[in-house]
């Protein structure tokens, strides 16, 4: 039978200069003390050698054999900043030129070379892992034109979401090779960023079998769309959850694009598991319902709590939230154990058909 695994922690927003946070053995031991059981591993030469990943079956399994000395496994290898450089809008170059190493700083197309072989090579280390799915981000080419004004020419979009198809084929068609899900996380900022965005990517890519989704509720909130209705709509692509809080609290002054206050002063904000509005009793019954068995992994993002703290109090929630699918129906001590000919019989049949 399905069932989800948990609860793991994204490491990205927990490294650091000193331990436990400086390594990953030591992030693996403090993860575990806070009763996680696996972690989202940011493709960072800090935390994993990518290309020896890749290469070496040998050294993926000593990495897991660390992490298992402390009750630990992989969830997921992510390359959210990689991905997100497989396609950038040159409004963006500057600022996303601290996404890759120095030697392709103000180079566009040697710095897009680069993530793109870094994405593959996530794919290649994933499956040395003994893993099923991979997080990332899409990039964005047509994001800077999200608001329609001034007006769009007609087959800009068309054609942003052609050109991303073109350069993410190559990258699902290794994963495809490979056995590992792609999947993208639905987020402000990229051009996957919202159900119809995601719907128009997947046609682009002729419906990639490795073409999947990270849900996150969080961003659903802030952009003010209904994270129920998109797992019932999209369930059967989702291979990645994280678990994260927000709240959307407009004014007159403030709302979805939020007037470019800082995080704490935002209508929208990410809060720490429990302080924000996302109903998770209800993502969590959505996802068993529809027989999700990925991991559910602790992203933590919050404009007010210690990140400390927020990880302290991530796994009990996230344990809690998980649900253990029944066996059995609710209502099997009134089943009537008839056979067919008296089913039969209750429906006013004959006793076989003729």
């Amino acid at each position: 039978m399905k069932a989800m695994k948990g609860p793991g922690i994204f490491l990205a927003q927990f490294m650091g200069d000193t331990a436990p946070f400086d390594t990953l053995e030591h992030l693996a031991e403090w993860a575990a003390g806070l009763g996680y059981v696996g972690v989202q591993i940011p493709c960072n030469t800090q935390l994993i050698d990518l290309a020896l990943a890749a290469g070496s079956k040998t050294y993926c399994d000593d990495l897991r054999g660390t992490l298992a000395k402390h009750g630990i496994e992989v969830t997921e290898l992510s390359t959210h900043l990689q991905g997100q450089l497989v396609a950038v809008h040159p409004a963006y170059d500057t600022l996303f030129d601290g996404f890759a190493p120095p030697e392709v700083h103000g180079k566009p197309a040697e710095r897009q070379a680069w993530a793109v072989e870094q994405v593959k090579l996530a794919a290649k280390a994933s499956a040395n892992l003994g893993l099923s799915a991979h997080a990332t981000f899409s990039g964005a080419l047509a994001w800077p034109y999200v608001y329609p004004w001034p007006q769009r020419p007609a087959g800009l979009v068309e054609e942003a979401f052609a050109e991303l198809a073109r350069r993410w084929i190559p990258i699902l068609d290794v994963f495809e090779a490979e056995g590992v899900d792609c999947a993208f996380e639905i987020h402000a900022g990229e051009d996957l960023h919202d159900g119809a965005s995601w719907e128009r990517f997947l046609a682009a890519v002729d419906h990639h079998p490795r073409a999947r989704l990270l849900f996150d509720p969080s961003h659903f909130v802030l952009q003010q769309l209904d994270y129920l209705d998109f797992i019932d709509r999209y369930h059967d692509r989702i291979s990645c959850f994280h678990v994260k809080d927000a709240e959307f609290n407009p004014t007159g002054r403030s709302g979805v694009y939020g007037g470019y206050e800082n995080w704490v002063d935002r209508a929208g904000r990410f809060r720490s598991l429990g302080d924000g509005q996302v109903d998770f009793s209800s993502i969590f019954s959505k996802m068993a319902q529809y027989g999700y068995d990925g991991w559910a992994v602790l992203e933590w993002e919050c404009a007010l709590k210690r990140s400390e703290d927020g990880a302290r109090e991530g796994a009990p929630f996230i344990r809690d939230h998980m649900i253990r699918l029944t066996e059995r129906p609710f209502d099997d001590f009134a089943a009537s154990g008839v056979d067919r000919a008296a089913i039969r019989s209750l429906l006013g049949l004959s006793k076989e058909p003729s």
